[in-house]
């Protein structure tokens, strides 16, 4: 079983904090909540979370006064703000102390979740700095470029560089069609697998040079990267 993904939410409104919770549980995440800012700062520090969701205003320390405390201990963890605030300059202030995201109140359960899964992929994909082999191509992650015996070189778009990644990864392997839609489309109706099916599409061309390599679509389940 794969372990869950650790959130700690400070929020002071008890009513709203257990829905969230509630609503975050039913998507796996493991919850840990935080009354104020100054219980959150020790449990982040006794906990190791993967994301934080913050309230702006929280007794005995601020969110933003709590970001900018945490940011000098951790550069990269995902923080998303949670306020009433509505005004520009307020928004302007969560980004500079190092938020990642912001939610303005009130919000639906959905739009927030969807925003933590966004900022967890990006964070995700940003720790990568593999390059592949992929046949006589050669696939720098990073710097999302795809290298034909060394000579000629193409570069991918975000999104092309995001799914190769993973077909890599799967190599030999379904990849499973649904999986990959929530992670790099964050839903997987129609009309996301629609575009998913344009994106491997481009990918076949790309990797035509090589005629070890193909892209084959097992119906009903995904794709497969044969090489």
């Amino acid at each position: 079983m794969a372990e869950k993904i650790k959130v700690l939410l400070a929020e002071d409104e008890l009513t709203l904090s257990q829905i969230i919770k509630e609503s975050l549980e039913t998507r796996g995440f493991e919850i840990h909540l935080a009354k104020d800012g100054y219980e959150a700062l020790l449990m982040y520090q006794d906990m190791a979370p993967q994301i934080l969701v913050l309230d702006v205003m929280m007794p005995k320390k601020d969110g933003f006064t709590l970001a900018k405390e945490i940011r000098q201990i951790d550069e990269k963890i995902p923080i998303i703000f949670l306020t009433a605030k509505s005004q520009t300059i307020d928004v302007v202030e969560g980004f500079n102390v190092g938020g990642n995201d912001y939610l303005k109140k009130p919000f639906s359960m959905e739009e927030l979740i969807i925003r933590i899964q966004n900022l967890l992929n990006r964070k995700e994909l940003q720790e990568i700095s593999e390059i592949l082999k992929i046949g006589q191509y050669t696939f720098d992650f990073p710097k999302q470029s795809l290298t034909y015996k060394e000579e000629e070189k193409e570069m991918l778009t975000h999104r092309e560089a995001q799914l190769l990644f993973y077909l890599c990864k799967n190599k030999n392997q379904v990849l499973d069609r649904s999986f990959i839609l929530k992670k790099l489309w964050n839903n997987d109706d129609f009309f996301s697998a629609r575009s998913m099916d344009v994106f491997i599409s481009k990918l076949r061309k790309k990797l035509s040079k090589d005629k070890n390599i193909q892209i084959v679509n097992v119906r009903g389940y995904g794709y497969k990267l044969i090489i």
